[in-house]
């Protein structure tokens, strides 16, 4: 394959260097950082421009003679605002902004439902309700203009209508001096047109809200017209009159935007907004969009939303033949600026280089993609475990904040949650050497792919043959990818996971395959993976441990249809595979393992080789929250959620503080006896789990055991027992 990169420079000039990956922590107690650098002709100096990220989600329609040509205009459209007071916003609009010419229905600098026209001669007219909109309420909105009579027409109405509360419903009529000009602006939902620059569009006045069944008419209609369509008449009762009848129910999953009328005006999402969210007319008797979508016609816009920053390509590299498999970064130098650009080199499917496979959670890093910690009023930022950790620290950062970067554990400006994230943009955590976890010492720590380089740098220092898998190559390739490898070990949180990866690693596993997940939180959260585009993934948080919830309805994931949340739901509890599952998360003083009758099991006795009567496991510290194996988040055994009854217990991590708190979704009434100190199912545990046919899962249920590795120059317990179960995986003898 041949990779794209795409760079942004402040710096006239910069250096690219193909470098490969192998220990990501710069904590002077580890190894510090490891990286080797591969001879490429890709090396070398390079021009810097900066390149800009547009943000803001809309939908777009190209222009057309008859879009471009109306002299009477009508547009109506159902709207539910969240920032109805954040400035101007278009909701419809045939508007050229550089011009001053078009027409279009907006949100105004007042929060009000504003109709503006403009010829690109006169000045612009622009008509209110003068009655502002409220958040997070329904409206049918509609506005026209009569050539004939000058005569602008605009209405708004709440649906329902309230007796109280301020929201007045209005309908206005008005004489204006000029209608629309003709402009080739497309017509666009969500934002309205600003120009273009370097080929590409530029938009402003980006939406916050949802949008449902918007309706374009050549044709000034009037007060009648609009009781008519908010009473349900289609609008194809107005004949010849209807330019556009956009029905969003149809193709949920999708980029598309079908238009329903007899022209044909069909377009397209920009920046990926969300889809499958209930409309004006949901009645929540199912939560099910694929069964009745008519009550699904919305799309919620953000003027944050990023799928695609859309950067030009500054150079590529062509995976040569042989190239090693492992972990790599495109590392860029400009001055005493550093940055690395990850990716993944794996084997041709069906010709493993190693009996083992490390499978890298590439998932899981785009979920953890820019991960901000939250903005107060004052624009002050606090960690969700530590809310006097600083932040921002690093340049990274900086660049996060100012950017207005967001992951799958933030919330949009308008307060809904991140359901998308995409590698399509600059992902500038997933890093060598980035902390994203603030501890309560002040400190931060490694997390994602700067604690998943501990075991890469462990399997290369204690010479382990291994080849590099990830989560996007398991979702596409399923079983086949796995079968060669006798096998497969996760990194240190492996949490999100599509169906398709479940059912190649369920499969794998009861053929004979043998796992060794070595983290914690694995196994949890359903993902879906774009299959439009391939490079988008999306999730929906409800019933688990989260920082957001989707709302009432919103709980399927738009692009296959199937139920969000946590696998646990969907009767795919991790225990069932793994013999464990998340339990406890905390950000303070971590804990060893001490050891279960089941570590002296005859059956278990090639896992202790070497370590005697020893009782505690990862007695010492941890490069990931400073001290112990066991921490970070947890997991454990439970026969409720489907731990198999021969799963041995081989230890168990305990004693943590009240900074570690029991997971929310089994916490059925409110109570104060939910912390470390007080919990007894505050704990992580070591199990091994054997399958048929030899196969078998050995489980360590810490997200710190990985930074555990390389203590004492890799000379320590959970160094010992990690290679012990290696070596006897990777071979061909059976297991007991």
């Amino acid at each position: 394959e041949t990779l794209k990169f795409m760079v942004s420079s402040r710096h006239p000039t910069y250096r690219a260097d193909i470098v490969r990956l192998i220990h990501g922590d710069p904590n002077p107690a580890g190894p510090g950082l490891k990286e080797k650098l591969f001879d490429s002709p890709v090396n070398g100096e390079y021009p810097g421009r900066e390149q800009a990220i547009r943000k803001g989600s809309y939908a777009l329609v190209p222009d057309s003679p008859s879009l471009r040509s109306v002299k009477s205009v009508t547009i109506q459209a159902w709207i539910f605002p969240t920032t109805p007071d954040k400035g101007r916003q278009g909701i419809v609009a045939k508007w050229s902004g550089p011009e001053s010419r078009g027409y279009g229905l907006f949100i105004d600098e007042k929060a009000c439902l504003s109709f503006r026209l403009g010829d690109g001669e006169d000045s612009v007219v622009d008509v209110s309700t003068e009655v502002p909109l409220h958040y997070g309420v329904w409206y049918f909105v509609a506005a026209s203009f009569d050539a004939a009579t000058h005569t602008v027409v605009i209405s708004q109405e709440s649906v329902p209508p309230w007796p109280s509360g301020g929201l007045h419903n209005v309908t206005r009529w008005v004489n204006v001096p000029s209608g629309p000009g003709a402009t080739d602006a497309p017509l666009i939902m969500a934002a309205y047109y600003n120009g273009a620059a370097e080929g590409r569009l530029i938009t402003g006045g980006h939406f916050n809200g949802k949008i449902d069944n918007p309706r374009l008419f050549d044709s000034g209609l009037y007060a009648g017209d609009f009781s008519s369509l908010k009473s349900g008449a289609p609008a194809s009762s107005f004949g010849s009159k209807l330019l556009g009848d956009w029905d969003f129910s149809r193709d949920i999953g999708s980029t598309k935007i079908t238009d329903r009328s007899p022209k044909g005006h069909h377009g397209r999402t920009v920046n990926r907004p969300t889809r499958a969210m209930t409309g004006h007319n949901w009645t929540g008797r199912d939560n099910t969009f694929p069964l009745c979508p008519e009550e699904y016609g919305a799309i919620h816009f953000h003027d944050d939303d990023l799928d695609d920053a859309g950067w030009d390509t500054d150079f590529e590299f062509t995976i040569p033949d042989g190239m090693k498999s492992g972990v790599y970064a495109a590392r860029l130098q400009a001055g005493d600026a550093m940055d690395h650009v990850p990716f993944f080199v794996h084997p041709e499917t069906g010709a493993p280089n190693a009996p083992a496979a490390l499978l890298i959670p590439t998932f899981s890093y785009m979920a953890y993609g820019n991960g901000r910690h939250t903005e107060d009023t004052a624009g002050n930022f606090s960690d969700y475990f530590v809310p006097d950790f600083k932040y921002p620290v690093k340049p990274e950062d900086h660049y996060i904040v100012d950017n207005g970067l967001v992951s799958l554990y933030n919330s949009h400006t308008d307060g809904s949650g991140i359901c998308h994230s995409s590698w399509l943009r600059p992902i500038v955590n997933m890093r060598p050497g980035y902390y994203s976890v603030g501890l309560s010492s002040g400190k931060g720590s490694p997390h994602q792919l700067s604690a998943d380089l501990h075991l890469v740098d462990w399997l290369e220092a204690t010479g382990q043959e291994y080849d590099v898998i990830t989560d996007h190559d398991l979702h596409a390739e399923g079983l086949d990818l796995l079968k060669p490898y006798r096998v497969v070990l996760t990194g240190s949180h492996p949490e999100y996971w599509s169906i398709a990866m479940l059912d190649a690693m369920e499969t794998y596993l009861h053929d004979g395959g043998r796992l060794m997940y070595l983290g914690g939180n694995g196994f949890y959260w359903v993902t879906a993976l774009d299959p439009e585009s391939g490079h988008t993934i999306e999730i929906r948080r409800w019933g688990g441990t989260q920082t957001w919830r989707a709302n009432a309805g919103e709980t399927r994931i738009s692009f296959t249809g199937e139920p969000g949340g946590i696998w646990r739901d969907r009767g795919r509890a991790p225990q069932r595979m793994l013999g464990i599952g998340f339990t406890s998360q905390g950000n303070d003083v971590n804990a060893p393992y001490r050891r279960e009758p089941g570590s002296r099991d005859p059956r278990t006795a090639f896992i202790f080789e070497g370590i005697g009567d020893e009782d505690l496991i990862g007695d010492f510290p941890s490069l990931v929250m400073d001290y112990g194996a066991g921490g970070f988040e947890l997991d454990r055994m439970e026969r409720r959620f489907g731990t198999p009854p021969h799963t041995i217990l081989l230890a168990t991590a305990t004693g943590f503080s009240d900074s570690y708190q029991h997971v929310v979704e089994e916490v059925d009434q409110s109570t104060s006896k939910q912390g470390g100190t007080i919990n007894p199912l505050v704990k992580a545990e070591m199990v091994y789990l054997p399958y048929p046919r030899h196969g078998a899962v050995f489980s360590v249920g810490s997200i710190s055991w990985c930074g555990s590795l390389s203590y004492n120059g890799y000379d320590n317990a959970v160094s010992r027992v990690t290679g012990n179960v290696l070596r006897r995986f990777s071979s061909e003898e059976g297991l007991p």
